[in-house]
Parts: structure tokens; sequence; C-alpha cells
């Protein structure tokens, strides 16, 4: 919702003093499409030809979360939490047998079932299924096990901020591109020069649109894009950490509920629920 509202804003900024100071918009629209093709499909080719299929298609879809945000709010990481307590407690009473069946099969297990929030996030279900294998077959060294985890969530961070590096540079490559669409309209300009001065004050108008639309996409819309797209890595990202905090401190010793404490901590704090909060849906889960 407020990317949407600040890119309205932006749009209202810049081309609303431009008509209040008695700009013609006429001027700008006039030049708007040739110049947006120049510098928008150019600055799109540049994108295909800089980055992997991969890239391209991770890429295409974070675009979308632009306007929703990250995927994790406190309804998830609660219901993480629950789930992590959950298995942690059946370990620490029945042994690690107990949750042999959940792990293996975990789209058909009850335990995962009865936590829809996170059965919907494959990678995270893999995550936690993965190290739970692991901690059963006999890797329980807190050290060990940990290490494990923060290079895997280190892989998948360097992975999901890729898109918003191909964007930053995109933007700041745009400027670059304006000028070049600025110089297109010179020459342009420079081939009519013996045009009165009316006619070639419009060509010289629709050069500078040039610059000034390379300058305007490229800080106005694709760099808060790629901060936006930057900022939802690093907040999703903390959603493993829950899960990597949780497992360690069980294999350090602590009891299920100190363990899920340490993975409340974990937790962005716009999302963090309080302790007594978090207590009272533990004991619902019991």
């Amino acid at each position: 919702m407020f990317a949407m509202i600040g890119l309205g804003a932006v749009f209202l900024c810049v081309f609303g003093s431009y008509a209040v100071g008695g700009g013609k918009i006429a001027v700008i629209l006039d030049a708007l499409p040739g110049e947006v093709v120049t510098i928008g499909g150019a600055a799109v080719c540049a994108f295909l030809t800089a980055n992997s299929t991969d890239v391209i298609r991770h890429s295409t879809a974070a675009v979308k979360r632009i306007f929703r945000g990250a995927r994790y709010g406190k309804r998830e990481y609660m219901d993480l939490l629950a789930l992590l307590y959950r298995m942690l407690r059946s370990i620490k009473t029945k042994g690690v047998l107990s949750i042999e069946q959940h792990i293996e099969k975990p789209f058909e297990s009850s335990l995962f079932n009865a936590h829809p929030l996170v059965l919907r996030d494959v990678a995270t279900v893999e995550f936690i299924t993965d190290y739970m294998r692991m901690f059963s077959t006999g890797v329980d060294s807190p050290l060990e096990l940990d290490a494990l985890m923060e290079r895997e969530i280190e892989k998948a961070r360097h992975e999901d901020l890729h898109p918003a590096h191909a964007f930053s540079v995109m933007a700041d490559g745009m400027p670059a591109l304006g000028i070049v669409a600025a110089v297109l309209g010179v020459i342009k300009t420079m081939g009519s020069i013996t045009e009165p001065p009316e006619v070639l004050g419009g060509l010289i108008g629709h050069a500078l649109v040039g610059t000034f639309m390379g300058i305007f996409l490229a800080y106005c819309i694709v760099a808060p894009v790629a901060a936006r797209l930057r900022g939802i890595a690093e907040e999703e990202n903390r959603f493993r950490h829950v899960v990597r905090a949780a497992i360690t401190a069980h294999l350090a010793g602590y009891a299920p509920q100190v363990s899920i404490e340490a993975a409340r901590k974990e937790i962005p704090t716009e999302h963090m629920p309080k302790f007594y909060e978090l207590e009272e849906a533990l004991a619902a889960v019991a």
C-alpha cells in the first residue's frame, strides 16, 4: 500500500510542481513515448543481457512483492514457533524417532498440516526437515549444525538479493541512457538548424526530456524498487534464522520453552510477539 502511495506521490510532486510553475506538460507528453522507448527499452535489453535466466525470472516475480511486502508477518512467525515447539517437545519427551514420520513426509504429516502458514512455504519446510533429519541421524553438535545452517541461510540470502542487485545496476545506468537519448535529440536538432527559433526550441525541449526521464526513472522509480526488494529479502531471511536459533538452543540442552524463547528473539521487532503472548499460544498447542 505505502509503495503504491509513494510512487503516486512521486509523479504528483514532480509533474505537479512543473505544471504549477508554468511548465507545459504537452512538451513532455509529446516527447515521452520516444524517450521512454529509447531509455526504457535500452535499460530492459541491458538487463536481459547482464543477468541469467534464473535472475530474470526471480526479478519478474519479485516485482509483484513490492506492493505486498514480505511474506512473513506476526501470524506466520507465531505459527512457525508453535510448530517448532511441538517438534522439540516431542523430541524431548519421546525421543527423536517420534518425529521421523513427520520429517520424511511433511506434506502428509498431521503435525505440519496443523500449521498451514508454515506448510505453504516449501523452502522453510525443507529447511526444517533437512536439519531435523540430520539431527536424527546423529549430527548432534550444536556448533557443527549451527555452522551448516548459517552457511545455507547466507547462501539463500545472497540468492534472494540478486533481483535487488540487478535493479540497482539498472538504476545506475539509466542517467547515462538519458544522456544518450538527449544526444540523439541534439543530433536531430542540428539537422534542423535552419528552422525558425520556435521549432528549434521544441526540438531542444524534446532532447532535454531524455535527460530528465533518465534521471527520473533511475532515482524515483528503479532505485526505490531495488531498495524495496533488498529490504524484503533481508526481512524474509530472518524466518530461517528463527528455525536455526530454536534447533541450536535445543542441541545445547535447553528445554523446549527456552529454545523457542531464543527463537523468538530472532524475529524482527515489528512482528515479534510478546513473551506472555507467545506463552499463551504455546499453551494452546500443548
